[in-house]
């Protein structure tokens, strides 16, 4: 029971304004289960190999798939996430996750959605594209299929980026497009130009060192295993798994 996960009062305090109304039939002890689909989530686990402690598993995955549909976990996170109060510096960056065979199946879904899962030089691969704070904290989660631009994250989170004064990102978004749309936004860009570019990109090679930080935060979110592997083929269940790695690890 020692190695066992449990949320405490004041987590759940602080996740219930999140829960959807129960209709008819009361719901089962919400500790119990989503402390369940915490541990399965953290360990890479099959549902069916949870600890009896946290009830039968038909249940914590029956809640698990329910809430991610809906994108309950996702909006747990960016609920939490927008208390963030940062106004100084904010990072971008994308990191890779490795897509495992059960979830590799390249056919369509129903409605014609894809996977979001594409080859690259590594093999079948989903992309992370996020924002976190000045203190390494996710506040933004976008993903894409593995072979995906750098740049079609960026244009896909740039909506949400909070006013700040800073942005800091590596070369790979170094694009005039996402300058000027920081600039029109009044944030400063930080990003090393690419080699191809004629003209020097001149920035502040001291305050860049301190994009380290979202890097620290994706391998803490990576050591999640169904994270860093990704089993499910449907891509919101997949970042539902992302969502809650974020909200245990920095929001809670």
């Amino acid at each position: 029971m020692t190695d066992l996960f449990w949320l405490s009062d004041a987590q759940m305090a602080r996740l219930e304004p999140f829960f959807p109304k129960s209709h008819g039939k009361p719901r089962v002890d919400d500790r119990r289960v989503l402390s369940g689909i915490i541990f399965v989530n953290r360990n890479g686990l099959r549902w069916r190999d949870a600890p009896a402690a946290y009830g039968p598993h038909k249940t914590l995955y029956n809640r698990w798939k329910r809430w991610s549909d809906k994108g309950i976990f996702a909006r747990m996170m960016a609920g939490l996430a927008a208390e963030h109060g940062e106004t100084k510096t904010v990072m971008i960056d994308a990191t890779y996750l490795k897509a495992h065979r059960t979830a590799t199946s390249m056919g369509g879904q129903k409605g014609g959605r894809g996977r979001l899962i594409g080859r690259t030089k590594g093999g079948m691969n989903t992309k992370l594209h996020a924002i976190c704070d000045s203190h390494g904290r996710p506040l933004d989660l976008f993903v894409t299929a593995g072979q995906v631009s750098d740049y079609i994250g960026a244009r896909a989170l740039l909506s949400s980026l909070p006013s700040v004064d800073w942005l800091l990102g590596d070369r790979g978004y170094d694009a005039d497009w996402f300058r000027e749309a920081l600039k029109d936004r009044g944030i400063n860009a930080c990003i090393p130009g690419r080699k191809q570019r004629n003209k020097p990109v001149k920035y502040d090679k001291r305050r860049y060192k301190r994009r380290n930080r979202i890097e620290i935060m994706f391998g803490r979110l990576k050591d999640w295993r169904r994270v860093a592997t990704r089993y499910d083929r449907c891509p919101k269940v997949f970042l539902s798994a992302i969502a809650l790695a974020a909200l245990v690890i920095y929001w809670l």
